[in-house]
């Protein structure tokens, strides 16, 4: 693990290692494993930032399963607009499908919280939501996280698919913004 980084001029430091997070994957993955063994679940991938995770963790739970991708989006500019607006819809019909919703970070839980309850109208047999980071302090909206890879504080965090402006997606490690 590098010992800091520096996209776009902001410096970020170690958080979590490669390691760690590898030995929580397969631990998640695990849980999954043994919940929706001959389920046949969908999990629907929210784009952009859950790719990397959602990647190692579908591979690492080994049952049969399908895979789609959603992009959800809140923000016009660098505000939120209150309304959470799919960029990138369902291809398929989850009615009474089991459905395992994946996603890279949940801060205030406004975007899940209006996803999740879309879902809900379309009747599937389960919803479960598998997140790999929590900010707990950020949290607006009520949203339940089945399976939880790491609570984190109230910090901007980068790498294994969470990016600033673009940068760090690519790192096999999450950094977090040092402080200045």
């Amino acid at each position: 693990m590098k010992k800091n980084i520096t996209a776009h001029g902001l410096s970020f430091e170690p958080f979590i290692s490669e390691a760690e997070i590898n030995t929580r994957v397969e631990a998640l993955s695990s849980q999954i494993r043994q919940q929706y063994e001959g389920k046949q679940p969908l999990f629907i991938v929210v784009l952009n930032g859950a790719f990397v995770f959602a990647a190692d963790l579908i591979r690492a739970c080994d049952i049969a399963c399908e895979v789609t991708f959603v992009r959800l989006a809140s923000y016009e500019g660098t505000a939120s607009t209150g309304k959470v607006a799919t960029v990138l819809g369902l291809d398929f019909d989850v009615k009474n499908r089991h459905l395992i919703v994946v996603e890279d970070i949940v801060d205030s839980g406004r975007t899940l919280y209006h996803f999740m309850g879309e879902l809900k109208k379309k009747e599937p047999a389960s919803i479960s939501l598998v997140a790999l980071l929590l900010k707990p302090d950020a949290l607006q909206f009520s949203v339940k996280i089945d399976y939880l890879g790491f609570e984190i504080p109230n910090k901007f965090v980068v790498g294994y698919g969470l990016d600033y402006n673009g940068l760090c997606r690519n790192l096999p490690s999450i950094y977090q913004l040092k402080d200045r």
